[in-house]
C-alpha cells in the first residue's frame, strides 16, 4: 500500500513531474514507423507525458518531432504543408526543418534581420530513431542523448519480428504491474472447464494453448505462485514458481525493464518471446507497444495472422490502434461464456489484462490495497521506480541510462527442480543468472 504522496509521485507523468523527468531520461517510441508510412507524407500528432508534439518525415526520409506551434502566430503546423525537406505553415509560409529549424520567414523576405528572425523562430524538437518498427525519441533535457537501450529485437533483421500498438485507457503504472503480476492467470485467464481439452480450445489464443501445452495450462491453475525477485542494472527480474510434475516447478519469469517494459513469462525454449512496452499518453491513457520475435528464425505468416489479431500480449484493433474491445464497449462482455466457458467472459488475453486494469480507474488509488504475498513483484517494482525518480531528483542517473547493454536480457518459462533457487534456474534456461544475451556466469556471480 503506498502513501497518497507515492501514489501521486508513482502515476503522474506530466511535465515537471519527478516521473515524467524519469520518462524523460530514456529513449521511448512515440510511433509507429507505418504512421509515416514515405517521404513528405501528412504529418501526425502525437501526445506523449502530457505533451503535445508534431512528427514528420521529410524528403530525405529524417522524422521529426517538434512544437506544433509555429512561432509567428501560434498557427497549429498539423495543417502544414509538408514540402521539399520541411513542413510549411499555411499561414504565413514560414517553413521548419525536422530539427526545428526555421529556413524561411516570407513575411520578412527582404528584411536585413531575416536570418535573425529565423533563428529566434527555432521550434522545440526532440532526436528521434527509427529502430524495429517503431519511431524512438528522446525527450530529456541533455544537448547529447543516451545511447539506445540494446533491447534483443533491435538487433534483428525485420523478418525476425512483428511490431504492434494498441491504446490502453488507464494509467500507465497500473497496466505496467498487471504485466508483472503472473499470479493473475489462474482466473483472469482462464476457462472454468476442468476439461484439459475443452479448456485449450477456450484459451486458444494464450500462447501456451496455442503450443498444444495441456501441462502448462494445467500447471496454471494453481493460484498462488512463489516469487522470488532480484535487481539489476536496468530493472529487475521476476520469478514466479508454481508446482508441476515430478518434483518439479514450473516458473513464468518476467523482466521489468526501465522506464515501463516488460519481457513477456510465457515463453518456453523454442518459442517466440514476447514484450510490452507503455508510454504514458497522459496520466489517464497510455500507448502499449507490443512485439514478439525469435533470435534463430523469421516469424511465420501463420504467426504474423494471430499477433494481427487477438493473441497472447497483442488485441485486436482498429486502423487508429483503438482495441476493438475497450472501455467504451465494456469490452464486448458475453455473460454468457463467463457463466459457462471462461471467468471474464471476453474475449482475448491482451484485452482481459486491458479490461481489468482499466476497471481499477484510470489512476488506481493504491491506498487502498490489501496486499498478499503474491504481490511482491508489485511491491518491488514500485520501489524501484519511486527511487529512480527520487534519486534523479537528487542528481543522479537513473539505472540504465548509460547501460545500454543491460537491456539485452531475456524472460520466459522454464521446468527446474524444485530444490533449484531462481539464480541456478536463470543460468539453466537461459545461460546467465540475470537472464543476459551472451553472458554466462555462475551462481555466485
Amino acid at each position: 500500500m503506498l502513501t497518497p504522496a507515492e501514489n501521486e509521485l508513482l502515476t503522474r507523468t506530466g511535465p515537471g513531474t519527478q516521473m515524467g523527468d524519469l520518462f524523460r531520461q530514456y529513449w521511448l517510441p512515440v510511433l509507429m514507423s507505418e504512421e509515416l508510412p514515405e517521404p513528405d507524407c501528412p504529418p501526425k500528432r502525437v501526445k506523449v507525458l502530457s505533451e503535445n508534439l508534431l512528427a514528420f518525415r521529410d524528403s530525405d526520409n529524417n522524422v521529426g518531432l517538434i512544437d506544433p506551434r509555429c512561432p509567428h502566430r501560434g498557427a497549429d503546423l498539423f495543417y502544414g504543408r509538408n514540402e521539399e525537406g520541411g513542413i510549411r505553415c499555411v499561414y504565413h509560409g514560414w517553413k521548419f526543418d525536422f530539427r526545428g529549424n526555421c529556413l524561411e520567414v516570407p513575411t520578412a523576405k527582404d528584411a536585413p534581420n531575416h536570418d535573425g528572425i529565423c533563428r529566434r523562430a527555432r521550434l522545440r524538437h526532440y532526436p528521434t530513431q527509427e529502430r524495429c518498427g517503431m519511431i524512438w525519441a528522446y525527450l530529456g533535457p541533455n544537448a547529447e542523448p543516451p545511447p539506445m537501450p540494446m533491447l534483443e529485437v533491435t538487433s534483428l533483421p525485420p523478418s525476425y519480428f512483428h511490431v504492434g500498438k494498441k491504446l490502453q485507457q488507464c494509467n500507465w503504472a497500473q497496466a505496467v504491474e498487471g504485466g508483472l503480476d503472473t499470479a493473475h492467470f489462474s482466473f483472469l485467464h482462464m476457462a472454468v472447464s476442468d476439461n484439459e481439452t475443452e479448456r485449450a480450445q477456450i484459451m486458444s489464443n494464450s500462447e501456451a494453448a496455442a503450443s498444444g501445452d495441456l501441462d502448462r495450462l494445467r500447471w496454471l491453475t494453481y493460484p498462488s505462485p512463489a516469487y522470488t525477485v532480484l535487481d539489476h542494472d536496468a530493472g529487475l527480474v521476476l520469478g514466479a514458481a508454481r508446482p508441476a510434475d515430478e518434483g518439479n516447478l514450473y516458473w513464468r519469469i518476467t523482466q521489468f525493464l526501465m522506464p515501463s517494459i516488460n519481457l513477456s513469462p510465457s515463453t518456453m525454449p523454442g518459442e517466440n518471446y514476447q514484450a510490452q512496452l507503455r508510454v504514458p499518453i497522459d496520466d489517464e491513457s497510455c500507448w502499449v507497444y507490443c512485439y514478439a520475435w525469435n533470435p534463430d528464425r523469421p516469424l511465420t505468416e501463420i504467426e504474423r495472422k494471430r499477433y494481427r489479431g487477438s493473441h497472447s500480449v497483442f488485441a485486436e484493433v482498429d486502423e487508429n490502434y483503438i482495441p476493438i474491445r475497450n472501455r467504451n464497449n465494456n469490452y464486448l462482455i458475453n455473460r454468457t461464456d463467463q457463466k459457462h466457458k471462461s471467468y471474464t467472459g471476453i474475449v482475448g488475453v491482451s484485452e482481459q489484462d486491458a479490461f481489468i486494469q482499466d476497471s481499477q480507474g484510470f489512476i488506481h488509488d493504491r491506498t487502498r490495497e490489501l496486499l498478499g504475498s503474491t504481490d511482491v513483484g508489485i511491491t518491488r517494482f514500485r520501489r524501484y521506480v519511486l527511487g529512480e525518480a527520487k534519486s534523479l531528483a537528487e542528481g543522479k542517473i537513473p539505472r540504465g541510462v548509460r547501460h545500454p547493454e543491460a537491456f539485452a536480457v531475456r524472460a520466459g518459462g522454464a521446468l527446474a527442480p524444485a530444490t533449484m533457487p531462481l539464480t541456478e534456474v536463470m543460468i539453466h534456461r537461459f545461460g546467465d543468472r540475470l537472464g543476459r544475451i551472451g553472458v554466462m556466469s555462475n551462481p555466485a556471480a
